[in-house]
């Protein structure tokens, strides 16, 4: 049994690896489901985006979903089309965190990551808001 980790259920203490491979697990078993259904299309299980249906605008993340079903595709260009700034920096940036997470937990350890302080977080909220803005003016 690991003493390593803090996280912890019914008074056991779990292994680090088991929170990011289960968020792998995850991942991979939305990723089959999304491979045979079509968010350009409607109809689908797939939710809408709350923010857009509650105001009509694009929150920062939204065209994620179509993004990455084009991408599993093969289609950069429509993921490009689909959310820009989400492909080129969110998802880098996710992919390193949850590849240090994985790391990390896989060698014992548990990962915390730190964007930076105030600075860092500065930065993403300014983007993402930015984003948001030019999304709704260009239309």
């Amino acid at each position: 049994m690991s003493r390593v980790s803090s996280v912890t259920r019914a008074g056991r203490r779990l292994h680090p690896s088991v929170l990011p491979l289960a968020t792998l697990a995850a991942g991979l078993a939305g990723s089959v489901y999304l491979w045979h259904t079509n968010p350009h299309e409607g109809g689908g299980l797939l939710p809408r985006c709350p923010f857009n249906w509650a105001t009509g605008l694009l929150c920062p993340a939204c065209g994620g979903t179509r993004m990455a079903y084009d991408l599993l595709h093969g289609d950069v260009a429509a993921a490009l089309h689909d959310n820009a700034v989400l492909l080129l920096l969110g998802l880098p940036l996710g992919a390193w965190i949850g590849g240090r997470w994985l790391y990390e937990g896989l060698r014992g350890r548990r990962y915390r990551p730190a964007l930076g302080g105030r600075a860092g977080m500065v930065a993403i909220v300014g983007i993402a808001v930015g984003w948001a803005v030019v999304r709704n003016l260009m239309g």
